[in-house]
């Protein structure tokens, strides 16, 4: 008995230390299996005590009556499903008459204490039925991706959010997106995972970053343009402009508009064209819009507001053209200039890290999503990476990206740089790479003898 109750208790520490040290194994070894049964025998008092429950019909008190049997008591939402993640559980609900999914939202913090998970989450998936996420365990503690993502072209996993499902940043659904965070935030890890998840795809990188390039340019064997400067950016808007105007016409010339021509083999956007016909898309990374707005005399100004301008057109005009803009800075606030909340209103993706202000996360989700707002002033300043993603919808979840060193996103980039498309309005801005990695390199416009 004795030798039993030692074994007994070195188990329980060594499970006690799993739990502690590797959340995630514990869970996929222990926590998973208590988790299930805590949930299916707990499940009808937890309802009823978080309010989720229905009177019986009217049809069963009178069975009952007429058969002098027991009265039926309250009724929680049946159970559809329950399966266990990598992460927690998913248990997917058939409401009773009259239940709504919003209550099922407004208890998830009293099924998160009942159940004794981590999180929980809910979504309306079609009327009358509610899929309930549980998380076992803080997966934004130590971000791990899993092995297999949907991956998709234009689609790039980028981060990993609270109820342990995978982030993705899709350009054709959501084309142009804002991204914000103070120094220090995350906000270069994620724009990182970003363009290392865009390499290996078919698409054309171009790179604004006025900081002299530090942060776009070890990434140049990928970007079919760079600039790092106000005066070559606005060249390169310039140039985006006028390539996205070309674009135009090649979708008017392939519509073949007639009486006999199917509905889906009108073009309307890059994607309805044929393959030998489809110009490359092109994602263009801002690094840091504010030093695009600030100006400090009249030739700025000019500048600036040809800047701004450009920016504008393509975010309200490149989506069909295959153009899509992802902005980032520290500060994006009304006092950047005209023109900054018109730039805003079309960037539907919105990302807020650490934000030193709550101007700047109001401009990011005030107009879409209050209650992010407020989850976004309250990250925690040891907490890099954790982020708050909306859009238009009013939704918004917390993610946080996986840490990538410059080192590994410098050698996916160098790996697939055979994919770096030549675009012949953006040649002249192409970087000049040297032979040798530790020769200093131009990203000014490049010499017409130069080779890449």
């Amino acid at each position: 008995m004795t030798g039993f109750t030692v074994a007994l208790v070195l188990v329980a520490a060594a499970v006690a230390v799993l739990r502690w040290r590797r959340p995630a194994w514990y869970w996929l070894t222990f926590g998973v299996t208590l988790a299930v049964v805590r949930v299916l025998v707990r499940y009808g008092s937890v309802m009823d005590a978080c309010g989720l429950t229905v009177p019986p019909a009217r049809w069963r008190l009178a069975l009952a009556r007429a058969t002098n049997r027991p009265i039926p008591g309250p009724r929680a939402p049946r159970i559809l499903r329950l399966r266990p993640t990598r992460t927690g559980l998913i248990l997917r609900l058939k409401l009773r008459p009259g239940q709504d999914a919003f209550d099922i939202a407004a208890a998830s913090d009293r099924l998160r204490h009942s159940f004794s998970m981590y999180g929980v989450t809910s979504r309306e998936l079609r009327s009358g039925v509610v899929e309930v996420r549980m998380t076992g365990y803080d997966v934004l503690k130590r971000v791990q991706m899993p092995a297999k993502t949907d991956t998709r072209p234009m689609r790039v996993p980028v981060a990993l959010r609270q109820d342990g499902s995978v982030h993705y940043r899709d350009y054709r659904a959501i084309p142009h997106a804002l991204t914000l965070g103070a120094t220090e935030s995350g906000k270069s890890v994620y724009q990182r995972n970003l363009v290392a998840g865009l390499a290996p795809m078919d698409v054309a990188l171009v790179g604004i970053d006025c900081k002299q390039g530090v942060e776009l340019f070890p990434l140049a064997r990928r970007f079919s343009a760079l600039a790092d400067d106000p005066d070559t950016a606005a060249e390169v808007l310039d140039a985006l402009v006028v390539r996205m105007e070309s674009i135009y016409q090649v979708i008017r010339a392939q519509q073949r508009i007639a009486a006999d021509v199917p509905d889906a083999e009108i073009a309307a956007d890059i994607w309805d064209l044929p393959d030998h016909l489809r110009p490359v898309p092109v994602v263009v990374l801002v690094d840091e819009v504010a030093e695009l707005a600030l100006y400090a005399n009249k030739e700025e100004e000019k500048r600036r507001d040809r800047i701004i301008t450009a920016l504008v057109r393509l975010a309200q005009l490149g989506r069909a053209a295959g153009i899509y803009l992802e902005i980032c800075g520290q500060r994006f606030g009304s006092e950047l200039g005209k023109g900054i909340t018109m730039l805003r209103a079309q960037l539907t993706g919105r990302t807020a890290h650490r934000v030193n202000d709550e101007t700047s996360a109001n401009m990011a989700f005030g107009d879409i999503a209050p209650d992010a707002v407020l989850a976004a002033i309250q990250i925690p300043a040891e907490m890099r990476g954790l982020a708050i993603s909306g859009d238009s919808s009013g939704g918004w979840h917390r993610i946080r990206a996986p840490h990538i060193s410059l080192r590994q996103a410098v050698n996916i980039c160098n790996r697939h740089a055979d994919r770096t498309p030549d675009l012949p309005e953006l040649a002249p801005f192409r970087p000049v790479l040297s032979a040798s990695d530790t020769a200093p390199v131009s990203l000014a416009k490049a010499a017409s003898s130069a080779t890449v």
